[in-house]
């Protein structure tokens, strides 16, 4: 059997209604192929009202719609990528996903039930999606920690999920908690978010590579438990220093611009993880929408990497392999 690997890259994160239907969208979709990337992750959200809300909406004012979806998953096809369909809930209270839910507790069953009927509609609804508009993965979760011990209720919503979905099923964990999923034997494959630090200020890319090593074991040992192959279903760093100490900030926005740091942290993931059997790739945090204009480039602190040195070690990287 051929082995399964994802040169991938996250995008439509941020989209507002209509983004996905524009020139720029098109445009970006076009740069992001032409870095060989094989694969893009279409990850957008809609809201709950609060991490204890029992209900999850649909903000038809905000969310990107499922024809702006289905236009996004066309252009992709046309231009040979493969698509990951991943919706995501956020809480409108702007507390991070990850604490969304409840006791765990049997005086809060009737909320997780309630939760959890409320966040299968919504996964059956884009599961849908994804199948007519022939999708090759699904995500069926996105760090969502606060949910992860209620076993029980994700293997019945993964169920239904499949009901609806021909496709392989990804659930992506987070850094550092992916040992809390023991329901990782109704996915197909291991997800997680790679945030791992591996540098800071001034780290080298052997410095890097020192520190995904311990990572590295760790991964394979979540395999082994599941025998699932492996993918970082997120996995990125900013253009700013420091910022491979903490690859999940978005906040720091005065961090002054450091692209080789972002550039080793690519390279470093990249030689650590492409050759061992049981990883199955890569989606790395993030591809614009719309992007900035070339010439600056070198003013962006963010995850960006188009026009940066790190865009050049993974065009290489996906080309040569």
């Amino acid at each position: 059997m051929e082995r399964l690997f994802m040169k991938g890259m996250t995008w439509g994160w941020g989209g507002r209604r209509g983004d996905y239907r524009t020139p720029e969208a098109a445009e970006s979709l076009r740069k992001l192929r032409e870095h060989g990337c094989e694969w893009v992750a279409l990850s957008f959200w809609t809201w709950q009202e609060s991490i204890h809300a029992t209900s999850i909406t649909f903000d038809y004012g905000y969310t990107v719609t499922d024809r702006d979806i289905a236009h996004a998953v066309d252009l992709a096809k046309k231009l040979g990528l493969k698509v990951m369909l991943k919706p995501v809930v956020n809480s409108k209270d702007r507390i991070w996903r990850a604490h969304i839910g409840f006791p765990h507790t049997p005086e809060a069953a009737p909320y997780w039930d309630r939760w959890f009927e409320s966040y299968t509609n919504f996964l059956v609804h884009y599961a849908e999606l994804a199948q007519e508009l022939g999708c090759d993965l699904f995500c069926v979760g996105c760090e969502m920690i606060g949910t992860e011990p209620q076993t029980e209720r994700w293997t019945k919503t993964i169920a239904r999920v499949r009901e609806v979905f021909g496709g392989p099923l990804l659930y992506n964990a987070n850094h550092g908690k992916e040992e809390g999923v023991e329901w990782f034997d109704q996915v197909d494959l291991i997800g997680t978010s790679a945030y791992y630090p591996v540098g800071g200020p001034g780290a080298t890319e052997a410095d890097m590579i020192a520190n995904w090593l311990p990572v590295r074991d760790r991964m394979e040992r979540l395999h082994r438990k599941f025998g699932k192959p492996v993918v970082f279903a997120e996995i990125g760093c900013r253009s700013a220093r420091g910022c491979s100490a903490m690859p999940w900030d978005f906040m720091h926005r005065g961090l002054p611009f450091d692209e080789d740091e972002q550039a080793n942290f690519y390279r470093s993931a990249l030689k650590v993880f492409s050759g061992e059997p049981w990883f199955a790739g890569f989606f790395w945090w993030d591809w614009s929408v719309r992007l900035y204009p070339i010439g600056e480039a070198k003013q962006d602190v963010g995850f960006d990497i188009y026009g940066k040195r790190a865009g050049q070690v993974l065009a290489e990287w996906y080309h040569s392999r």
